[in-house]
């Protein structure tokens, strides 16, 4: 089965680009490359005719990783996540690329999983548990609470699945030794996959890469102990682990000290020497397609947006880009808007707060509330300070990226505050594609933070109070310092693409592969 995809950007433009397509030339002419994700980069539907329909898959991982397609050819196992996707996988494996065109090819291998087994997989235990954990996000003396449907989607639902994405993966890649292939995983969703794929293809270089915060030992222990272990053991089989910051790196060694018997964790080198394996534990701070995206901002697609945004701006527009979702920390955004224009008179009618929400897990209980909660707050703040011809703050609520992209382009301020996040994309495409030289108020939890830090605003995401008082300096911020701080995030956006981390990694994995020849 084929299915066109739209074509990128042309490769080799830039230095990072031809270094990049140079050295996968030189690596995938020995090895394949198979990449794993829960999410594909195709998602399929069925029309009303029940005709397959295709569009790009969404989602971080899949927005990061299509830029692999672009330098090599590879192959991508993923879960069949709609019954699209398991129609289509019914006619095997898909190829998604232009014929002619000179940027790799990618095959899409869907593992079509039963759906109860996929259900307490994906909506039992990957997200309602490992999701709340890796963000901190428990209310611990009440939650979690580990019950026996835990154990049972752990056993029925997240080992049989992990597994599966291991005998996908074996099956495109067994054979010949010495071309066993590069294995990149991702996420949460994965954490078993290496040590079932070890088992399958023990000549195969396997990178794990995790998307989200790794916490420290000791909110891991909030999950049984035979479960942290199989977790730790499975991914020091790997020959690299990979993380958002150098923060995560220390957790995951501190962690397979505490709950590996006979690990050996080099915190100089970053290594974890566990059962005769030596694995590499590395942070990647991932990054966007910069190119691709200043591509975008001058396309029909963006300007349509900013055009009838407009007439919703003010003197001052604040802007703010989130999936609505507990660890974004909306609510403490807005409550810290509330408190500026109520004790500074001035800002009324002349700042205004646009939000761009994009609906997340409505099926979990707590996300719906707490976007009710957004809501009930937003009403009663528009309600206490409205007044004729000014709303303070404006909802979306949708997915609409272009949107979303307009808004950030005429951000006098843009608002980034998550409680913890693995790093927040949203942060770098802000500073990319802002044309006002606007001012980024970040959470020094954010994992972009560590990067960006010397050129923003940074707030602690529990401190309202800073929060409020970070908003007033950055609407006060004069043009020559707005300025230097805009130009300072753009280059370092620019210089750290997704290109780059991309780079970095490849490097790695080639390494790897060379100390074993």
């Amino acid at each position: 089965m084929v299915v066109r995809r739209s074509s990128s950007r042309s490769a080799g433009g830039d230095q990072v680009s031809r270094a990049l397509r140079e050295l996968a030339s030189e690596m995938f002419s020995e090895r394949d490359l198979i990449i794993a994700s829960n999410r594909g980069p195709l998602e399929f539907e069925l029309d009303e005719n029940g005709a397959l329909q295709s569009q790009r898959g969404s989602g971080g991982v899949v927005t990061a990783l299509n830029a692999v397609s672009q330098f090599v050819d590879l192959t991508w196992v993923a879960s069949a996540m709609t019954e699209g996707d398991r129609r289509a996988a019914e006619q095997g494996e898909i190829s998604a690329g232009d014929a002619d065109d000179a940027a790799g090819r990618l095959k899409l291998r869907f593992v079509v999983s039963a759906r109860n087994t996929y259900n307490r997989y994906y909506n039992i235990f990957c997200n309602p548990l490992l999701w709340f954990i890796q963000h901190y996000m428990w209310n611990t003396p009440r939650t979690p609470n580990i019950s026996r449907t835990i154990y049972d989607a752990w056993d029925q639902g997240y080992v049989p699945v992990n597994r599966e994405f291991a005998q996908a993966i074996a099956a495109g890649g067994a054979g010949n030794a010495a071309r066993a292939p590069y294995v990149m995983l991702h996420d949460y969703h994965l954490y078993l996959a290496p040590a079932e794929v070890r088992e399958l293809l023990p000549e195969a270089v396997i990178h794990h890469f995790t998307h989200i915060p790794w916490p420290d030992p000791r909110y891991w222990e909030l999950l049984p102990l035979f479960m942290r272990q199989r977790i730790y053991e499975s991914l020091c089989t790997a020959d690299i682990v990979g993380m958002q910051t150098q923060r995560d790196t220390r957790n995951f060694l501190h962690g397979s000290e505490a709950f590996l018997d006979g690990a050996d964790v080099d915190y100089r080198d970053s290594t974890v020497r566990y059962n005769g394996h030596v694995t590499y534990v590395r942070a990647y701070p991932i990054s966007i397609d910069a190119q691709s995206l200043l591509e975008l901002v001058d396309t029909p697609e963006v300007a349509g947006p900013r055009e009838r945004l407009r007439s919703l701006r003010a003197e001052k527009t604040i802007v703010r880009v989130d999936r609505a979702e507990p660890s974004k920390n909306i609510l403490r955004g807005f409550r810290a808007f509330e408190l500026l224009i109520q004790r500074h008179e001035e800002f009324r009618g002349r700042v205004k707060f646009l939000a761009f929400l994009v609906p997340s897990r409505t099926d979990i209980g707590l996300y719906q509330t707490y976007t009710d909660e957004i809501f009930e707050l937003v009403d009663a703040i528009n309600d206490e300070y409205g007044m004729l011809g000014w709303q303070p703050i404006e909802i979306f609520f949708e997915s609409n990226y272009p949107q979303a992209i307009a808004a950030l382009r005429d951000a006098d301020v843009t608002l980034v505050n998550p409680l913890i996040d693995g790093m927040n994309l949203v942060a770098k495409e802000a500073s990319l594609v802002s044309t006002v030289d606007g001012v980024l108020i970040l959470s020094e939890a954010a994992g972009s933070y560590d990067q960006l830090r010397e050129f923003v605003l940074g707030v602690a995401p529990a401190d309202i109070e800073g929060t409020v008082r970070a908003l007033r300096q950055a609407l006060k911020m004069g043009a020559t310092e707005r300025r230097r701080r805009a130009r300072g995030l753009r280059k370092l956006v620019q210089k750290e693409d997704v290109r780059a981390w991309l780079m970095h990694q490849f490097r790695d994995l080639q390494a790897v592969s060379q100390s074993r020849a």
